[in-house]
């Protein structure tokens, strides 16, 4: 055999070995190190106030981010009201119409996520609930400051906590404007706005 066969034989054998050791499996498990693109959605609440966008994070919150996309392309948001307005607090929303009366979400409440290690800093988003630590289905709010007290410290009924799903990312004005506004006792309702903001909608970005 000459030089030139050997040569090209050798050429061969370590092509088949590289092909081998980059098999179809073994190239799927380098993607797995790259970040997923669904990890953070980005929505819009338009309300007639202004818009505020926000990017939920379905990496630490999964279940509560998919219940609220999934409530979001529902339609279910549109309509509704930031009904509950603390100034210096949070402002809450997404479970009562203009004239005060609840809408239902026709959902199972979903599994508290407070656990997930994200605070309730100012311009964060969380799942509104009862004192049932697993109680929530479709209500948030939007942190107007650091709220430490309503971080998760244990897995019982006063340590569950409330769970960040998101944040804003522009339109913290709007939220600063809502929390301005005059408020009182509405139809048994503690710290509701005399003049509503209504949110027209909530629509994900594809």
């Amino acid at each position: 055999m000459s030089k030139i066969q050997i040569t090209f034989l050798i050429v061969i054998v370590t092509a088949v070995a590289v092909i081998f050791f980059l098999s179809p499996s073994d190239q799927n498990d380098q993607t797995t190190y790259y970040p997923q693109e669904d990890q953070m959605s980005l929505v819009t609440i338009s309300t007639s106030a202004g818009d505020i966008h926000l990017e939920l994070d379905a990496e630490n919150a999964p279940i509560t981010v998919a219940n609220f996309l999934q409530l979001a392309k529902d339609g279910y948001y549109n309509g509704t009201i930031f009904h509950r307005i603390i100034d210096g607090f949070m402002v809450q929303g997404g479970g009562l119409d203009e004239n005060m009366a609840p809408k239902p979400t026709g959902t199972e409440p979903i599994q508290n996520e407070a656990n997930n290690g994200l605070k309730n800093d100012r311009g964060t988003l969380a799942m509104a609930r009862t004192m049932d630590p697993h109680s929530a289905t479709g209500q948030f709010f939007i942190n107007h400051k650091d709220n430490d007290f309503l971080n998760h410290t244990s897995e019982t009924s006063q340590g569950w906590g409330y769970a960040v799903f998101g944040s804003v990312i522009n339109g913290m004005d709007i939220v600063d404007q809502i929390a301005l506004s005059t408020t009182s006792t509405v139809g048994g309702y503690a710290d509701a706005p005399l003049e509503p903001t209504i949110i027209n909608s909530v629509t994900v970005s594809e």
